[in-house]
């Protein structure tokens, strides 16, 4: 990394900030202990508090499994009976013991019976973090999740991932969504570091060609986020419910800068293992990064960045997310990882300036998962505090080299 000047000296080099980081993380976790319910992991409200009728949610306990693997990684005790608990409930009431893969929700209690990629690669990426962590069976269960993820979900032909299934593996939806596949990417980089297997390098790439070389290279540099099966855009995909949590109407910046930084771990990680790398994974994640910056920080005069906009880059939902937060800073310590480069150390100070003043809810610990306009606390998209992955992952990425995934990278470093 490029020294910077005394002026604009890096935080990435500040052992106070590191040290601020490492308690800023530890009591993410310490809040987050507990969302254990009896069949897995279930959202907390906003006191850290679990509603008696609380609902495990798969993704939410792959993201807890994950989470609690990186903590006991890093040497934070507790933390080995939740990613046992966890295990057990994605090899339990969560997986389809009858066709394979898993329901959103033990036995499909809440009338999804739908298969998606989100989901499925949460699981596998839970799943590579807890044989790192060294936990029984995780080993087995990640060896499912990525057979369910080659028979299933990645396709050959387009290059990415199908988005969704029936219960019985028929039905293919015609959409396909920039969401899921970012988070194959994730998934991708974790496997190919795990199973040591070049292979899921190449096909991160082949999705990130797609998804960003070409869709969002022609849109700004705000990914596109809907398609139809021909991986043409759908720009008015879900116009009238423009704040769905998971596929809403426009464009998302929180999603540019979470790609800016898978590019640059891909980028990092292909090197790494002697493998040819394009030349626009750099010049693609600044692009990433500073169309998220121009067009959804204080898109509405207001501190923060917006959940949405629309194609004409104005604000639609107005809502800050936490996790739109903890992915810009994330991505703004790859940039300074990568290229040394004093603007990027700015705009991480800033990032976490308005995290430290806004989200982190110091009266009843975690963070605020969401703010309104007027960045005071809100809970029309995500009410309660029912995510660790987000913000966790963004106090120890700064910490953490880029060329590989975070739980080997945590574990050499002890």
């Amino acid at each position: 990394m490029t020294n910077l000047t005394r002026t604009n000296e890096s935080w990435l080099t500040s052992a106070s900030h590191q040290q601020w980081l490492h308690e800023q993380g530890q009591a993410l976790v310490d809040f987050a202990k507990a969302a254990r319910v009896p069949q897995g992991f279930a959202s907390l409200d906003r006191f850290g508090k679990r509603a008696e009728d609380a609902q495990v949610d798969t993704v939410t306990t792959a993201r807890m499994v994950h989470s609690f693997s990186l903590a006991h990684i890093q040497g934070l005790p507790g933390c080995t009976p939740l990613i046992d608990h966890g295990l057990s409930a994605l090899t339990g009431a969560l997986r389809d013991t009858n066709h394979g893969g898993w329901f959103s929700s033990p036995d499909a209690q809440n009338g999804n019976r739908r298969k998606d990629a989100y989901l499925h690669a949460f699981v596998a990426l839970a799943a590579s973090s807890a044989v790192v962590a060294g936990r029984l069976g995780a080993a087995e269960l990640l060896a499912e999740a990525v057979g369910v993820l080659e028979r299933h979900f990645w396709s050959e032909d387009e290059g990415a991932l199908l988005e969704s299934f029936a219960e019985d593996w028929s039905d293919c939806e015609s959409y396909r969504g920039a969401n899921s596949n970012m988070h194959g990417t994730e998934t991708c980089l974790a496997l190919a570091d795990v199973l040591d297997e070049d292979l899921w390098l190449d096909r991160a790439l082949r999705i990130v060609e797609r998804v960003i070389h070409q869709h969002a290279a022609q849109s700004g540099y705000l990914p596109i986020e809907h398609f139809d099966a021909h991986w043409q855009p759908l720009p008015d995909y879900n116009r009238d419910n423009p704040a769905d949590p998971f596929r809403p109407f426009g464009k998302t910046p929180g999603h540019a800068f979470e790609w800016a930084r898978l590019l640059l771990h891909l980028e990092a990680a292909r090197k790494q293992r002697g493998l040819p790398n394009p030349d626009w994974l750099l010049d693609d994640a600044r692009q990433l990064f500073h169309s998220a910056c121009r067009y959804g920080w204080q898109a509405d005069g207001q501190p923060g960045i917006v959940y949405t906009l629309d194609f004409a880059h104005q604000p639609v939902v107005r809502e800050r997310l936490h996790w739109t937060l903890a992915e810009a800073a994330a991505a703004a310590t790859a940039l300074i990882q990568r290229t040394g480069e004093p603007v990027y150390d700015e705009w991480y100070q800033r990032f976490w300036d308005y995290i430290d003043l806004h989200l982190i809810d110091r009266e009843h610990g975690s963070w605020h998962h969401e703010l309104g306009p007027d960045n005071l606390p809100s809970a029309t998209i995500w009410p309660g505090k029912g995510d660790l992955y987000h913000a966790y992952q963004a106090t120890l990425l700064p910490r953490l080299p880029l060329a590989i995934s975070l739980a080997s990278a945590l574990k050499l470093r002890r």
